[in-house]
């Protein structure tokens, strides 16, 4: 069985939003629904045959969807609103809808408490976290970082608290 793959030209719109979500890509709902899911509206997004990210399906309120795109991936293909834009969208099958950075991979084998904490968090907070180990460049700081969340999972029974978790990766760096 092929994978179902569409290809679309939107622009890229700024569009005013409390959530920071301003600059958006209206994804044609015939294609959209081609990629929704009962529970999963995760893709992986390409767009103009240079960036590929993970990303999700978001509705507008009025039955439509859309992608966002970040500052990085703007600034990186030097986008600006009311660009044109090719996009290539296909269903994220991968376990987290995110990459899975190398070293979390091992401490998840090697590490069964943390382990059992991370999977009993909500997929968005596993994303996110994923997304702040996969970050930088580095595989060393990768992997303290990875350290660094398990360690605080651990420690707070599996409870998430973002604002405690950035305190601790501070005290993680003065520590060297």
């Amino acid at each position: 069985m092929s994978e179902r793959i569409a290809v679309f030209e939107t622009k890229l719109e700024r569009k005013p939003s409390s959530l920071s979500w301003n600059y958006t890509i209206e994804v044609p709902l015939d294609i959209a629904q081609q990629f929704i899911a009962k529970d999963n509206r995760r893709i992986i997004c390409t767009l103009n045959d240079k960036q590929k990210f993970h990303a999700a399906l978001m509705p507008n309120g009025n039955g439509g969807f859309f992608i966002t795109i970040n500052a990085a991936i703007r600034k990186k293909l030097k986008l600006e609103a009311g660009g044109i834009l090719q996009v290539q969208i296909k269903k994220d099958n991968s376990k987290y809808g995110i990459h899975l950075p190398e070293e979390m991979e091992e401490l998840l084998l090697i590490d069964e408490e943390g382990r059992t904490f991370f999977h009993q968090l909500t997929p968005g907070k596993q994303r996110s976290l994923l997304h702040l180990i996969g970050k930088p460049k580095s595989s060393a700081i990768r992997l303290k970082k990875a350290v660094v969340v398990l360690d605080f999972l651990k420690t707070n029974n599996g409870k998430l608290d973002f604002t405690l978790l950035n305190i601790a990766f501070k005290e993680s760096n003065q520590r060297g």
